[in-house]
């Protein structure tokens, strides 16, 4: 297959692993921990109850933070509650004020104006917000309104009224949980951070579909891509807060259970081969401490982001083979 890439491409592909083994060296160093002792850290965690987020909850726990567990699921924020009070090191002298569980949707204005007053009384305010929740969305958009597409044949010919209307409404649910959340979650605690911590820190749990595109994943890749350069604008706005953004490839665990769409999982089991949520945690956790920018996973796929500049049918023919579409 002819890719196209120019030798000049090749030469900056050649040279790229060593100047990011060289950047990652520098970053590498924790300044943060400087400012803030691990113990004294104020983490929020939102859409801590599952997946990443609770891996990340019970990081911290483990390393001595006061961390605040959000989640939709009452029962299951009062299990991650129980975990990190268990994990949590002996001379931190955990108690009901050092680890928070409150049940909200970050989606909603109240729950996050009340998680918030939570924050201020109980620890008068954060160091670090993890944005960790979100939604799934699996099937390509005509199927999502009805229509059955193999090679250039539609069944039905066109899209009907309600197919339409039902394309929308999946559509807002997915705008909901992958863009309104973070929205409202920036806007709740960006003044907080600010003026309570000596280091503020904001990490989102982005995904590589925001940056490479993938069939059966476009309303899921499109949100995911508005939260991401919707933080990465904040980034810019607000100077004084370290913005750090992970996007991570398939990764194991029930996320796909979310999808909004209830559509099929396409690809291969992600229990199988998916990224492990402890790694993906503690590379977030990683990000903050040495306030690095965007976090690829696996490291690789910062280059095939390049490559989808330089290459995009390469890298399209990948997807479609990942994605059997």
């Amino acid at each position: 297959m002819t890719t196209g890439i120019s030798r000049q491409g090749l030469a900056i592909l050649a040279i790229l692993p060593l100047l990011l083994t060289i950047h990652r060296f520098l970053l590498r160093r924790p300044k943060r921990l400087s400012k803030i002792a691990a113990i004294d850290e104020r983490v929020l965690v939102l859409g801590a109850s599952s997946g990443i987020g609770r891996s990340v909850a019970l990081q911290y726990a483990q390393r001595g933070a006061r961390v605040c567990i959000v989640g939709r699921r009452e029962g299951k924020v009062e299990e991650v509650v129980g975990e990190c009070r268990g994990c949590g090191t002996r001379s931190s002298g955990y108690g009901s004020s050092r680890i928070i569980g409150i049940s909200g949707d970050f989606a909603e204005v109240d729950d996050m104006v009340r998680v918030r007053s939570i924050l201020q009384n109980e620890w008068g305010g954060i160091d670090t917000m993890i944005v960790a929740a979100g939604v799934s969305a699996l099937q390509p958009l005509m199927a999502v309104a009805g229509v059955e597409v193999k090679g250039t044949t539609f069944t039905p010919a066109q899209s009907t009224k309600e197919g339409i209307k039902a394309a929308v409404a999946v559509t807002a649910a997915a705008t909901r949980g992958n863009y309104v959340g973070p929205l409202v979650a920036a806007i709740t605690f960006i003044p907080l951070l600010t003026a309570t911590s000596q280091s503020p820190s904001i990490l989102l749990i982005s995904s590589l579909a925001a940056l490479i595109p993938a069939p059966t994943r476009t309303l899921y890749a499109s949100t995911k891509a508005a939260s991401l350069m919707l933080y990465q604008a904040l980034s810019i706005e607000h100077p004084a807060i370290a913005f750090s953004f992970c996007t991570p490839s398939t990764v194991e665990g029930d996320f796909r259970a979310s999808a909004v769409d209830k559509g099929p999982v396409r690809e291969l089991d992600p229990n199988k081969f998916g990224l492990k949520r402890e790694d993906v945690a503690g590379r977030c956790i990683e990000a903050v401490d040495t306030a690095e920018r965007t976090v690829f996973m696996p490291g690789t796929m910062r280059l095939a982001h390049l490559v989808y500049w330089i290459c995009p049918s390469f890298v399209e023919w990948r997807a479609r083979k990942k994605y059997n579409f």
